[in-house]
């Protein structure tokens, strides 16, 4: 509804001025008289320029409602500010000390124009439009009209609600366009920033958003979440709000458990408004959190309020930390003694006009007169020719327009007779310097106010929170900074779950699942280590994976090693047996030869097993299936031409088959076997020329380990090895079987027979053994493949002769091996 009348009272002004300009031009020139005069109280001073400034000089106001329907009466204003009069004082008291610097604006007098606004939006929209106008005494048009002439610059105002109405009447919104600079010392609304709507708009005071964010750094110093937020239900407040929530959401740090506007009412109602509310959402937060500590942070506006700072408040607001923008305090001091010239002691005059001990208002109310004097001064000193306006021309006091001072007023940086630097950003705001406040309560009952840190340099995102933690009050029975979270922090290792229809300050912190991470404090979510890592118990940072494989070092490894070992040591003493016993029947009888050249395979069988053994690498992964397929044919090669042998003697044995025997002499026999060899040899090498076995990190077995393996390369490869290996195999063991019967003194054809049995046995299992086990125990089944295989043939071949030889030699004679039995039916 207020924003509605405020609407209004704009298009008001809007129609008013159409009718003044109207009347001016019906009357001529020289006729500089208007329509209508506003009522305002204020101050004046003539000069060459002259600035405007608008205070609230009264508290209350007395005024008709606006229906539109007759001429309101003019609000009548009562209710003495002493503020807003040193307010009024401090811009009279620059003026007169810019008019007598001799460096600042020579040969130039400042003047002034200051209007009392009675706190109101009527009152504040009167004196503008009679400053930027002239209207209300006669002005200079010509030479024919004297007067007040329009001001170039305004100071003012406090409030943020009636800046921005200011702001929005002379930057030329509604009506028509002025460009009017305009300084205000106290508005600190983040909306004014918005160069698009306000471009002519500048403030020596620090905006809602560098306070908010001052604010927030003593907020994340001490880690405090879980927030409650109380606000003016005014522009001023509900940006503020606006800029709080939103910061809130950005760093993710923090979320309100509470928030309220208050009413705009007269001081007395809105200050008891205040302690309710304070009261009441102290209970809330006590019951949400089951707790009793809680702490206030006072804005600018009142975190030195000195009517708060009673024992009835003192029990709830004591501890209270609050921000306030740096006082000048040099400017305090000097003063305290330009404004009274006479013999008074200030310290023993106790009234609120003569309170010089926060000057901040006034400060700003200083620099903002003395940005204009600047920003004017810089432009007179405009060289021709090198000038900012078109054609490099310069501006000039006569005909000075307000727009030409704007260009200045941008670039204005100096620094007062006190020491601060004043400059402007890209959206009109100075640099803020803020003091930490701490409401002490002493033990005698006594209040203090004391500055407990400092807030800097917050345009430049810069975290500069100087804070002597040490010194501050904390009005708890700990005397330590409170904690104030919905829900403590997750800790690394963990994420944060938020509870459903809950403020995002309230979650859960859920674990990592296997393979994610999370290294920080409150992380939103769980990051997956790269392949080759994986998390560690913790969960909050990732390990290099365990590489696995088939190793020499572990129990399994162990076994396999020292049983390949034991199988290649057994094959030396037979073949050490053998070769011992040499001349004896029994190694004689069974072709010798072939005898020791499976001695030999069997060696290489057991040998080739350590190359399964081991971290792969490309040349054993080459070398082991090569050395295990060509060691493995030698050996069954030979055992068939054995076979093939011991049929033939056999046969030879019989009436006319002398002949056979021709068809296997010694080197037939040798060349057999070493055809046999070859075959294997050339699958061997067109399987690695081709599609050669290579080392791979399997990550598919374990997410938690990486298993290295040898990749078969050729599938094909693989199977033609092994299938030749078991065509000569089950060749050897047909042929064996068919010699089955042949009589004792043959019985060589029996132990073929077994020991390929064993042999075929062993491999039909291997294969879906081989197939379902993953990573090193595929390694490891292979292993034993070869080892029980290799076992199987040297005791089944071997083993029997030994047995002679070592326990029965006296059966180790031809004689008993010629007359053992009969032939069998």
């Amino acid at each position: 509804m207020r924003a509605h009348k405020e609407s209004h009272l704009i298009i008001c002004v809007c129609l008013f001025l159409v009718s003044f300009s109207s009347h001016m031009s019906s009357t001529g020139p020289f006729s500089c008289i208007s329509k209508r005069q506003f009522n305002l109280n204020g101050m004046h001073k003539f000069g060459d320029v002259i600035l405007g400034g608008i205070f609230t000089l009264n508290f209350y106001t007395e005024s008709s409602e606006l229906y539109f329907t007759s001429e309101p009466n003019h609000p009548i204003c009562f209710g003495f500010h002493p503020l807003g009069f040193r307010l009024a004082q401090t811009m009279a008291f620059a003026v007169e000390e810019i008019n007598r610097n001799s460096i600042l604006l020579p040969n130039t007098l400042l003047g002034y124009n200051l209007y009392d606004s009675c706190g109101i939006l009527w009152n504040s929209l009167s004196a503008a439009l009679s400053m930027i106008s002239g209207s209300g005494e006669p002005f200079q048009l010509n030479e024919s009209c004297y007067g007040y002439p329009p001001v170039l610059g305004i100071v003012g105002d406090s409030s943020s609600t009636r800046t921005i109405a200011i702001s929005s009447l002379i930057n030329g919104n509604n009506c028509f366009y002025l460009y009017i600079g305009q300084v205000s010392y106290y508005s600190t609304c983040s909306c004014l920033t918005d160069r698009g709507r306000f471009p002519s708009f500048f403030r020596t005071i620090p905006s809602d958003a560098f306070q908010v964010r001052a604010m927030l750094q003593i907020v994340r110093r001490f880690k405090w979440t879980w927030l409650g937020l109380l606000i003016s239900d005014d522009d001023y407040g509900l940006n503020v709000a606006r800029s709080f929530q939103s910061d809130l959401a950005e760093s993710g740090r923090g979320c309100l458990a509470y928030l309220e506007a208050l009413p705009k009412r007269n001081d007395l109602d809105q200050l008891q408004r205040i302690v309710g509310i304070m009261k009441k959402s102290t209970s809330q937060v006590r019951n949400f959190q089951r707790t009793i500590t809680i702490v206030w942070m006072a804005s600018e506006a009142w975190s030195t309020a000195v009517v708060l700072q009673t024992p009835s408040y003192m029990p709830f607001l004591a501890g209270t930390l609050g921000i306030f923008v740096s006082p000048g305090t040099e400017f305090e001091g000097q003063t305290q003694e330009k404004l009274c010239t006479g013999n008074e002691i200030l310290k023993n005059v106790d009234t609120e006009f003569l309170d010089l001990s926060n000057l901040r208002p006034e400060y700003n109310v200083y620099k903002a007169v003395y940005a204009l004097a600047h920003a004017l001064h810089d432009l007179l000193q405009c060289v021709p020719g090198s000038g900012p306006f078109k054609g490099q021309s310069c501006a000039r006091l006569q005909g000075l327009e307000p727009w030409q001072l704007l260009y200045y007023m941008q670039k204005v940086n100096f620094t007062t007779d006190f020491g601060d630097q004043v400059s402007f950003d890209e959206s009109g705001d100075v640099l803020p310097i803020y003091d930490v406040m701490n409401w002490m309560w002493l033990s005698d009952g006594s209040t203090e106010v004391k500055n407990v840190g400092e807030v800097k340099e917050l345009a430049s995102e810069i975290d500069d929170l100087i804070l002597k933690e040490d010194q501050i009050f904390w009005n708890f029975e700990s005397k330590k900074p409170p904690k104030s979270v919905c829900s403590e922090s997750c800790p690394p290792g963990t994420r944060m779950a938020i509870k459903k229809g809950e403020p995002v300050c309230c979650f859960d912190c859920i674990p990592c699942s296997e393979g994610k991470v999370s290294n920080k404090t409150d992380s939103t979510q769980c990051t997956s280590c790269s392949e080759e890592f994986w998390s560690n118990p913790q969960r909050d940072h990732c390990e290099p994976k365990i590489i696995e494989f088939l190793s020499f070092i572990e129990p399994l490894g162990i076994s396999l090693t020292t049983a390949s070992l034991f199988g290649a040591l057994l094959c030396l003493i037979v073949f050490g047996i053998f070769i011992h016993h040499r001349t004896t029947p029994v190694v004689r009888a069974n072709n010798s030869e072939l005898s020791f050249l499976i001695l030999l395979s069997l060696k290489l069988c057991f040998m080739c097993s350590l190359l399964f053994i081991g971290h792969p690498r490309l040349s054993t992964c080459q070398l082991r299936q090569a050395a295990f397929g060509i060691s493995f044919v030698l050996c069954v090669s030979c055992i068939l031409v054995k076979t093939m042998v011991v049929l033939a003697v056999f046969k030879a044995s019989k009436p006319g088959g002398g002949n056979s025997l021709k068809w296997f002499g010694v080197m037939q026999q040798r060349g057999t076997v070493l055809f046999l060899t070859l075959i294997q040899a050339a699958i061997c090498t067109t399987w690695l020329m081709s599609s050669s076995p290579t080392p791979h990190k399997n990550t598919q077995y374990y997410k938690e380990k990486i298993t290295v393996e040898c990749v078969v390369g050729s599938t094909v490869g693989f199977v033609v090895l092994l299938g030749y290996i078991g065509l000569l195999a089950i060749l050897s063991f047909l042929l064996a079987f068919l010699a089955r019967n042949l009589p004792d003194n043959f019985n060589e054809a029996k132990f073929i027979t077994f020991s390929m049995l064993v042999f075929c046995a062993v491999w039909i299992a291997f294969i879906p053994a081989y197939i379902n086990s993953p990573g090193k125990y595929a390694d490891a089944v292979e292993v034993f493949a070869i080892l029980a295989s290799s076992f199987g043939l040297l005791l089944a071949l071997f083993g029997p002769k030994c047995y002679i030889i070592i326990l029965k030699p006296e059966k180790n004679n031809k004689k008993a091996l010629m007359g053992r039995g009969t032939p069998r039916s």
